[in-house]
């Protein structure tokens, strides 16, 4: 299970709920066929992007004191009811992998965090000592294998 975001308001007086996502955007949260909430599925009677949120109505959940209850709580999703892009990554997948060098043939550490922004993600690279900060666009990134747990980049002089 991969978190989805946070309930963090409101929304109206029905017990609409307004999910902070925390998968992307809006946008990608709507496509997520089904969310959970402790565990549980949740039998969701309505859903809608709202600016940078997503409005939920849950089933038995009409009225604002109802929803004030789950405010606070986090919805999760199953990997596979998620569908990704070509060349897309969750960050949970990302974050551990072995950074390999492919200009100085050495392996420079491994994903600590991924910087989410405007223009391009940025991975964070720590080898024990030092943080590198690679930016996931351009030809930086040469390849992905999650299931070998390595990704390998094209630096350039000055960046290690």
């Amino acid at each position: 299970m991969l978190e989805a975001g946070r309930l963090v308001t409101t929304h109206g007086v029905r017990g609409e709920l307004k999910l902070q996502p925390w998968c992307d955007s809006a946008e990608f949260a709507l496509k997520i066929k089904k969310l959970y909430m402790d565990g549980e599925p949740l039998k969701l009677r309505s859903r809608r992007v709202h600016k940078n949120t997503l409005l939920l109505t849950i089933d038995g959940v009409d009225t604002v004191e109802k929803a004030k209850f789950l405010v606070g709580k986090v919805l999760y999703f199953k990997r596979e009811d998620a569908p990704l892009p070509e060349n897309s990554y969750f960050i949970a997948d990302l974050i551990g992998l072995t950074v390999f060098d492919n200009r100085t043939e050495k392996t420079i550490g491994k994903i600590t965090d991924v910087l989410q922004r405007p223009a391009s993600d940025i991975y964070v690279v720590t080898n024990g000592e030092d943080e590198i900060l690679i930016p996931a666009a351009g030809d930086f990134i040469d390849s992905v294998d999650i299931d070998g747990g390595i990704m390998k980049v094209n630096t350039i002089e000055g960046m290690i």
